[in-house]
């Protein structure tokens, strides 16, 4: 009765047209951005802060989305003990993933080879280069990753937009939260009343997705050309292979043996992907993408625990372009690696792949870190990069993000804590998810109408 309730008046409402869907939206932004940028590149380039500015609008939001969907959702979980497991089962899988990323770019690099032939003197390259984000990279250490996680002060965490001190501080919170009692009644509730203001705050944000994204492309066609792309096709081409076979093959194998759909998932965040498309980074999609699983049937308290986690520990786009980029250096430079050596190098991207999370530019800015402590190649080989890195951040941002959308279901369904049937029907669906959004915003309803007659009847 109460389902009926729920899909009576959805089925009552009449269809968008085509022109307010979102993803619409976007891929129209998308199109007009790249003509604006071929014909009129100088305009193109000035409208760099259209995109600058919906990717900054959005992180500001990130932070605090990130800490009241991680409080509310592990207080939610009666048994503490869950929460350790779904820590030990996503790190597991994250690292089995990068694993497999590293070893995509591999192969693909080791059998295309973009970079035999180019005969590149080191002597030649521009050292000022690698020198500019050997700054962002900082300490690769494993313990220097660690303290980073902890933050200068409780806001400080906010104040830097980082996910990982977020996600520290959030745990943190939430177990506090759970031992607290009834003193900790008031802050839960606020914090659930907080986490859906910011969601429907963000959601205004996301009206601006077509133009962030239109100002984004037009930017860099603009600014670099299709031309740019030159005599580095084969590289770029060769990258955008590997990320295929990564997410066909491996993504598609795990969201199979766990009983889902793997284009089913791409077409559910089809609006998500086209905003990472658009902008080059995965982070204005974060939000949306929480949502997104929450209407799946992933509870809350699991699939907001992996998500924000994969955001730093899982970047497979970015893994895929540590290998295939060093080993396209060291093919340009006429520099042969040993078996050992890309072992070693391989064991080196494991951390460094982690450590440059949260940093403009991450995927390069990780590639610089690992050379730079590596003496078989030479870092000034990135200047070899930096002219066609933009045209690759786009598949790193999204292999990325559906491979985080992927494990976060996974995960879901390892801990039991995703209703099969409703995963089934949502994926089934167009991808609009008003049904799922119906039955979200009704639970939080009933659980705020619910809190004040308990607080009317205490008092």
């Amino acid at each position: 009765m109460h389902k009926q309730a729920l899909a009576g008046p959805e089925n009552s409402e009449p269809r968008k047209p085509f022109y307010r869907i979102l993803y619409v939206q976007v891929l129209i932004g998308l199109m007009l951005g790249v003509l604006t940028g071929h014909f009129w590149p100088e305009f193109g380039a000035a409208l760099k802060p259209f995109g600058d500015g919906f990717v900054k609008l959005v992180k500001m939001m990130i932070a605090p989305i990130v800490f009241c969907t991680i409080v509310s959702g592990i207080n939610s979980i009666s048994d503490s003990r869950e929460v350790g497991r779904t820590l030990v089962k996503s790190m597991a899988l994250f690292y089995l993933l990068t694993v497999l990323a590293l070893m995509a770019g591999l192969i693909a690099v080791s059998l295309i080879q973009p970079g035999a032939g180019m005969h590149v003197s080191v002597s030649t390259l521009d050292p000022s280069v690698a020198a500019k984000f050997t700054k962002q990279a900082g300490a690769t250490g494993f313990a220097d990753f660690m303290l980073h996680i902890i933050p200068h002060s409780f806001f400080g965490a906010f104040a830097d937009g980082e996910v990982l001190p977020v996600l520290l501080i959030s745990i943190l919170i939430a177990f506090g939260l759970s031992r607290a009692g009834d003193g900790g009644v008031v802050v839960t509730k606020a914090v659930a009343s907080f986490s859906h203001v910011l969601f429907v705050s963000f959601g205004f944000i996301m009206k601006l997705a077509p133009l962030g994204a239109f100002g984004a492309m037009a930017f860099t066609v603009g600014r670099y050309g299709i031309r740019s792309i030159g005599s580095l096709g084969l590289l770029i081409l060769t990258f955008y292979i590997a990320c295929s076979v990564f997410v066909v093959v491996v993504l598609g194998t795990l969201a199979r043996l766990n009983g889902f759909s793997l284009w089913k998932t791409i077409r559910y965040f089809r609006e998500e992907l086209l905003i990472v498309l658009g902008t080059s980074s995965s982070e204005p999609a974060l939000p949306g993408a929480l949502r997104k699983l929450e209407q799946l049937g992933c509870r809350k308290g699991v699939s907001g625990l992996v998500l924000p986690m994969g955001y730093s520990f899982n970047l497979d786009g970015s893994a895929i372009y540590l290998t295939l980029a060093s080993i396209f250096i060291a093919q340009a430079c006429d520099i042969h690696l040993s078996w050992g050596q890309i072992a070693a190098m391989l064991g080196l991207m494991l951390l460094t792949s982690k450590g440059a999370a949260g940093v403009t530019g991450s995927g390069f800015v990780a590639l610089v870190a690992t050379l730079s402590v590596m003496p078989d190649l030479p870092v000034t080989g990135v200047a070899l990069l930096v002219g066609i890195d933009r045209f690759m951040s786009e598949a790193r941002a999204l292999t990325s993000m559906i491979s985080n959308c992927v494990a976060s279901i996974t995960v879901s369904l390892w801990e039991d804590a995703c209703d099969r049937e409703v995963l089934a029907r949502e994926l089934g669906q167009s991808g609009t998810v008003t049904a799922g959004t119906k039955i979200a915003e009704a639970a939080l309803v009933r659980e705020d109408k619910s809190w004040i007659s308990t607080t009317q009847s205490a008092a």
